[in-house]
């Protein structure tokens, strides 16, 4: 059976040294890759939101 598929494309972001650190002492090492897609969905969302309030 397997897992899902997350609809999702495999991209290279550069963070600071101790970001992932960080995350990984809030969420878990497991939880990374899905705490950093909410967050840039978060702030896309936000940004959007702010762009379409300007215009």
């Amino acid at each position: 059976m397997g897992r899902p598929p997350l609809n999702v494309k495999p991209i290279l972001v550069r963070l600071p040294d101790d970001v992932p650190e960080r995350i990984d002492a809030i969420v878990g090492k497991n939880k990374r890759a899905e705490f950093i897609r909410e967050a840039v969905e978060r702030e896309l969302k936000r940004r959007e939101r702010d762009q379409s309030d300007k215009g």
